[in-house]
């Protein structure tokens, strides 16, 4: 039987040091989710829908890749897209994921269920299949998500959605930012993948707070700047 304990790496959000919890006090005060920016939603579902038309050639040739590895190597066959439950703006939402992982590596009855943890073995190297290994790489297994931005689950930018598993874990700790806004595919804490700074609460809030005090206008640019540094991470590969 597969192990399937929960990698640390999976959960790097840290709980609100006092001094955020004092700057951002306006921001714990808060008991409802945020309203949408008209600006902002428009741009999402607008560049979501573009992005997913682009990414289809992308997504058709992952398929036959899927199928070819998985006829030339059965313990790595299986579908090649899959959900869990995740939490945006403090709603259950489904996190669609491109399968990176063979399918004896999954829990059947926590997948069947469509929790977190069940597709856990994604961040053991050896886990992965061929396929799965190079869309990690180039995080192309978050090419799903511009659906969830295009139906209104998500954002392009916002504080990253978490599993059900997480999202309690988040607000034991204290945090707050996950309940008020929709998750991103892009974050002011997400764009420092692969350094010490991912997972600081700092960012989320200081994102919120853009949020509630700049203009629409100013609000975009502000997403059009993460986007920009979150592209650069992309092309730097690594899969973190």
């Amino acid at each position: 039987m597969t192990s399937f304990n929960e990698p640390s790496e999976a959960f790097p959000y840290m709980p609100p040091a006092d001094e955020i919890k004092l700057e951002y006090a306006h921001i714990f005060a808060l008991k409802e989710a945020l309203p949408p920016r008209f600006l902002k939603t428009t741009f999402d579902k607008f560049l979501a829908l573009v992005l997913l038309l682009i990414s289809l050639p992308i997504l058709l040739l992952l398929k036959i890749a899927y199928v070819i590895e998985g006829v030339l190597i059965r313990e790595n066959s299986g579908p090649m897209l899959f959900y869990y439950w995740g939490v945006s703006g403090g709603k259950k939402i489904k996190k669609w994921k491109i399968r990176l992982i063979k399918t004896k590596y999954i829990e059947p009855e926590g997948a069947a269920r469509h929790d977190w943890i069940a597709f856990s073995a994604e961040w053991t190297p050896e886990s992965r299949t061929h396929v799965g290994a190079f869309v990690k790489k180039w995080y192309l297994d978050e090419l799903p998500q511009f659906w969830s931005v295009l139906i209104g689950d998500m954002s392009i930018v916002g504080p990253r959605p978490l599993s059900v598993l997480h999202y309690e874990r988040d607000k034991a700790q204290g945090n707050v930012t996950r309940s008020l806004l929709k998750g991103g595919l892009l974050g002011l804490g997400h764009i420092n993948k692969g350094t010490a700074e991912m997972g600081v609460a700092h960012y989320e809030y200081q994102y919120v707070d853009e949020y509630l005090n700049r203009s629409s206008l100013g609000l975009l640019r502000l997403d059009l700047w993460i986007i920009w540094k979150g592209v650069v991470v992309i092309l730097k590969g690594g899969g973190h």
